[in-house]
């Protein structure tokens, strides 16, 4: 308050400083099925985070409302400093998504699907762009393929591509390599290190693969049944169960060991 009793506007926020991403009290309730229950964490630019957790945990719920896909029953989000949904005009040409279970248009080529999704985040120097991943990512010899067309592993290639066109400075993952062999798993988990370290961004890796988390996660976040049951270091969170793996943390979370793991 001043001394005239009227109230001063708060301090400016320094969008440069704030988190990649923060998650307060956030809710998704679809009728009777809670989906996201009171969750809560922030995170740190340039980390990754792995987002864990069986079947109906609530992973992609709370990617697609970090995204402004789906809006939240209650709580706030706010991303790169920017609350969503409110203000994701901000902050959706800085970010991209990549799923292996989201096709695209089977009958454009590779070259034509990039072109397009570059359009639509008004890429500068669009063609050289393509050019560049097409290299970097091993597209060159089918890039004027129809996806439709393409092997399992070349699709994921392409879907990164995709979710890097933008240089994105917050990259959301579902299960990025998925049904993969695993020499083409370990070329993309790589290529996403070397992304993450370049260009300092920030990503959000939701899978099911254990060595994948250990190998690429500062932190893991575990979510059962809407809510979050642990989140810390995959090597602070291993000790804490005396388990080796964190394969075998999520056995003990999802069979509702956590109690005798952590006695």
């Amino acid at each position: 308050m001043t001394s005239h009793g009227t109230t001063l506007d708060p301090a400016p926020i320094d969008r440069r400083e704030a988190a990649a991403i923060e998650v307060v009290h956030l809710s998704k309730v679809y009728k009777t099925t809670r989906a996201v229950d009171d969750i809560s964490f922030s995170i740190a630019r340039g980390s990754i985070t792995g987002l864990l957790g069986g079947n109906g945990a609530g992973k992609t719920t709370t990617i697609a409302m970090i995204m402004g896909l789906v809006l939240p029953t209650s709580g706030r989000i706010a991303v790169l400093g920017h609350p969503m949904p409110g203000e994701s005009a901000h902050v959706l040409g800085r970010m991209n998504f990549e799923s292996p279970y989201v096709d695209m248009p089977a009958r454009l080529t590779v070259r034509q699907n990039l072109t397009i999704f570059g359009r639509l985040y008004s890429v500068m120097h669009l063609k050289a762009r393509i050019e560049k991943l097409a290299s970097e990512l091993d597209l060159v010899d089918f890039i004027d393929r129809p996806s439709g067309k393409l092997s399992a592993g070349q699709k994921t290639r392409v879907a990164l591509a995709k979710a890097l066109i933008n240089q994105p400075e917050l990259l959301l993952l579902d299960e990025p390599t998925a049904s993969l062999d695993p020499d083409t798993a370990d070329w993309i988990r790589r290529h996403l290190e070397t992304y993450r370290k370049e260009n300092a961004a920030t990503i959000l890796l939701a899978s099911h693969n254990m060595l994948e988390v250990e190998r690429l996660c500062d932190r893991v976040i575990i979510m059962k049944r809407g809510r979050i049951e642990d989140d810390d270091s995959p090597q602070q969170i291993m000790a804490r169960y005396n388990r080796a793996t964190m394969e075998e943390v999520f056995l003990d979370v999802a069979r509702g060991r956590v109690q005798e793991a952590t006695s």
